[in-house]
């Protein structure tokens, strides 16, 4: 992509978390420990995903892609966090700036697809028991990860080349840690009004979109519950889902609150953004393994299996 209007500002300087010294080279052991856990928790989620034949179901399916995702969406944001911790000159440069605000866009928009994917998915497992085979084919949730997929790269193919066109002048700070799309526009000094229009439509029809299909599903499924006479049946349909309720309130709950917050450099700004794009690839792991009996089964026969594979060679 060319990027001849830019020929006054070639990077921005990205003010990061804190100007303390000290304080940085804490945060600094702090989200690379984060990121560190990151990587092994959804890496590990593929591997026990992939090598254990009970989990090659439709939810399983559409968690290994949400744990790749989150792997991918934690890759586009902490590595430039680390390097700004650590850096005296915060510069990046406006092509890399650009691409890390497509990834951004791509990967973000591909998980609330996953998430809402996997609502629909327990919806018919709680809601059409007895038909979930015939709903949930393997065909429809191919379509749905391979959509979800889609959408999202179209999502950020929507967006990011209309900034290309955009003049940077004199104002090149971006009060922030990473390049996040509406941290941008006040650094412009053309008319950004198309581009906040198009970020508008796009953010309604795909992050509350998905928010309402999700929305929806649980009704079904609360109202389903709640029909069950037994309460042992209440609370294991209610198990089925609450893992991902669970991962869907992370996200969705933090990145509204900052997207609808004004582009500030705010703290409470910068907390909600860490919490979707740093915490919620963290904790995603953890909340369908610790509270999934199938996941820890599933951990445990394949770590039994890896043990007992390498004691054989010794």
């Amino acid at each position: 992509m060319a990027l001849r209007n830019h020929s006054t500002i070639t990077e921005f300087i990205l003010l990061g978390l804190s100007v303390d010294s000290h304080i940085q080279v804490l945060l600094f052991v702090l989200f690379l420990g984060i990121y560190l856990l990151t990587i092994m928790g959804n890496l590990l989620m593929l591997l026990v995903i992939r090598a254990d034949s009970q989990l090659h179901t439709p939810m399983y399916f559409f968690l290994s892609h949400l744990s790749f995702v989150d792997f991918c969406f934690s890759t586009a944001i902490v590595p430039r966090l680390l390097e700004n911790l650590l850096s005296q000159r915060k510069t990046i440069s406006v092509e890399a700036c650009l691409a890390q605000a497509f990834f951004l866009f791509d990967f973000g928009g591909t998980e609330v697809c996953l998430l809402s994917a996997m609502a629909y998915d327990r919806y018919a497992a709680i809601c059409h028991p007895l038909l979930y085979g015939q709903v949930m084919n393997n065909q429809l949730y191919m379509q749905l990860v391979w959509g979800s997929w889609s959408l999202g790269f179209l999502d950020a193919l929507i967006n990011i080349p209309l900034i290309i066109n955009l003049d940077f002048c004199e104002a090149k700070t971006i009060h922030h840690y990473s390049c996040e799309l509406p941290s941008l526009f006040p650094l412009s000094c053309s008319d950004v009004s198309i581009n906040l229009t198009v970020l508008v439509c796009s953010t309604l029809l795909h992050g509350f979109g998905t928010f309402f299909l999700i929305f929806i599903s649980y009704v079904h499924i609360v109202s389903t519950i709640l029909s069950i006479s037994s309460t042992a049946g209440r609370s294991k349909a209610f198990s089925t889902c609450s893992s991902h309720l669970t991962a869907v309130s992370f996200f969705y709950g933090s990145a509204f609150l900052r997207h609808l917050m004004p582009t500030s450099g705010s703290r409470l700004e910068l907390i909600f953004s860490i919490q979707y794009g740093v915490v919620t690839p963290l904790v995603n792991p953890f909340i369908y393994s610790l509270k999934n009996k199938e996941v820890k089964n599933a951990l445990r026969r394949t770590l039994g299996k890896f043990l007992q594979s390498a004691g054989s060679k010794l």
